[in-house]
């Protein structure tokens, strides 16, 4: 009989500890297509940050050789192009200096740096090329050169404890000087172009192109591009490397108008209208290297280093160093064949 007082006083005492059950909050219908801004923010857009960091902190390579015949401007150009003294012939070059028997071939080494990048500039000569009586085979030393870096970055790269950047000499651009003569192009140069093509980016430059007339310039530039083409020479951008619609359109217009570019180098600065500029000066006037109504010399350099320069690079990776690489392996020179003795060897490296 006392049992009911006490229960009911427990079951208060429990109806006040057990809170009440809440109401669930009403979850909104998910919409059937999910747009991207309701996920938020994440921050992909950071990876370019990140790779310009990186890139930076490392700094760039670019390797230029200079070819063609001696009192075309060359030194002068180069140095035009970059703005820097960065020629052989700018660094104590003697005026008395003989022409070399043979072609010979002279790297120079820069660190140039603009905007907080850092680029390695190595400027490649060839002094001899094409000034001997008889120029038979003057390519030979040239083409041995760049197979040569493509055969020390190859060595490097199948080392098994390799380097985790390895030092990139391969040449990435070569400037093919042609002499102005409002004809046509000499054997020298088809049989030049003919050979290195295949091995380097070649850009073909018509060099002191203040010696012609626009009309006779504008002629030859069409002779040049014709007899490039009867001949079957490839020069840079190559057609069969365009990636995209983008790329063919752009580097057909360089193609079919721009190429050779006619340029004109001075690294001496004049005033004209109040303004200092690069130029050439003459009795009739000065000629501005920067003016494209002078000269062609701000389209080659804006091709080269603000649009091309990454691309040059990618191409001579891809294209010409992999050629090289595929050739080596399979002929079995780059890698000796795998005996006993080198497997015992390569698992005690390991």
């Amino acid at each position: 009989p006392h049992t009911g007082p006490v229960e009911s006083k427990n079951e208060a005492a429990m109806s006040e500890l057990v809170p009440e059950p809440r109401q669930k909050p009403v979850v909104p219908m998910k919409p059937m297509g999910i747009n991207a801004n309701l996920l938020g923010y994440i921050g992909i857009d950071t990876i370019i940050e990140q790779m310009r960091k990186k890139t930076m902190k490392t700094g760039f390579d670019f390797n230029i050789m200079v070819v063609g015949q001696s009192g075309l401007g060359k030194s002068t150009l180069v140095n035009t192009l970059f703005k820097s003294q960065v020629s052989r012939k700018s660094s104590g070059w003697n005026r008395e200096e003989k022409i070399p028997k043979t072609v010979e071939i002279k790297a120079i080494g820069h660190v140039i740096e603009e905007g907080g990048v850092k680029m390695k500039l190595t400027v490649i000569d060839t002094p001899g090329f094409g000034d001997q009586i008889n120029n038979e085979n003057c390519w030979e030393p040239i083409e041995k050169y760049i197979n040569e870096q493509y055969e020390k970055f190859l060595k490097e790269e199948v080392n098994i404890a390799r380097k985790k950047r390895i030092p990139d000499t391969r040449v990435h651009c070569c400037l093919y000087f042609i002499s102005p003569t409002g004809h046509s192009l000499r054997p020298l140069d088809l049989e030049f172009m003919k050979h290195l093509s295949k091995v380097v980016n070649i850009i073909p430059v018509i060099a002191k192109a203040d010696t012609m007339t626009l009309e006779e310039k504008s002629e030859f530039k069409q002779r040049v591009r014709k007899e490039l083409e009867i001949n079957g020479i490839e020069f840079y951008p190559q057609k069969e490397f365009d990636e995209d619609l983008e790329d063919k359109t752009e580097n057909d217009k360089i193609r079919q108008e721009s190429m050779p570019f006619a340029v004109v180098g001075s690294d001496k600065e004049y005033q004209v209208n109040g303004k200092r500029v690069l130029g050439r000066k003459t009795p009739w006037g000065i000629i501005e290297v920067e003016n494209l109504t002078h000269c062609e010399f701000a389209l080659l350099r804006d091709f080269v280093i603000r649009t091309h320069l990454q691309d040059l690079k990618e191409v001579t990776h891809n294209i010409h160093y992999e050629t090289y690489r595929a050739k080596r392996l399979n002929d079995n020179g780059g890698l000796p064949p795998m005996t006993v003795e080198t497997e015992e060897n390569h698992e005690s490296n390991l």
